[in-house]
C-alpha cells in the first residue's frame, strides 16, 4: 500500500511486492522509475537472476523531457510470455514523457491493465488521482 495517508485501499497495492507477485504469476509486468537520482534504488539485483533464468524479460528506457535537463530512467520486467507488455507500455510512456501528448484517463486505464491491476483498482486510482490534480 502507498505510504501517503490519503491514498485509498486499492491504489498502489503492488508497490514493494512486484517480485513476489510476478513469481507467483499474479503480475505480468513491473515498472520502476528513477525520477530522482540517488533517492530510489531500482531492485534490479533482485530481478536479475530471474532474467538470466529466462523467467523474466527486462527492458529499459530514458525519456528526455522538453526543456528539462534530467531524463528519468524507466526499467521494466515482464514475465517471459508477456514481453509484448514492455513494448506497449514503452510506447505510451515515450509519447507522454517526451511531450508528444498529455496523459489521459484512457492511458492510465491501459497502463494499469498492462501492469496487472484489476479494473476496480484502476478506477480507484483514477478517482484518487483526479481528486488530487491541480
Amino acid at each position: 500500500m502507498d505510504d501517503r495517508p490519503d491514498v485509498p485501499d486499492g491504489v498502489g497495492p503492488h508497490e514493494l511486492r512486484e517480485l513476489e507477485l510476478m513469481l507467483s504469476g499474479e503480475k505480468p509486468l513491473a515498472m520502476f522509475i528513477d525520477e530522482d537520482p540517488g533517492n530510489f534504488i531500482i531492485p534490479e539485483a533482485d530481478f536479475e537472476p530471474h532474467v538470466r533464468a529466462g523467467t523474466f524479460i527486462k527492458g529499459e528506457a530514458i525519456y528526455p523531457k522538453p526543456n528539462d535537463p534530467y531524463a528519468p530512467r524507466y526499467v521494466y520486467f515482464a514475465l517471459s510470455s508477456e514481453g509484448w507488455r514492455i513494448d506497449a507500455l514503452h510506447a505510451i510512456n515515450e509519447a507522454i514523457h517526451c511531450g508528444r501528448r498529455k496523459v489521459t484517463d484512457e492511458d492510465e486505464i491501459e497502463i494499469g491493465s498492462l501492469l496487472g491491476y484489476s479494473p476496480e483498482q484502476v478506477e480507484a486510482f483514477l478517482d484518487w488521482r483526479n481528486r488530487h490534480l491541480p
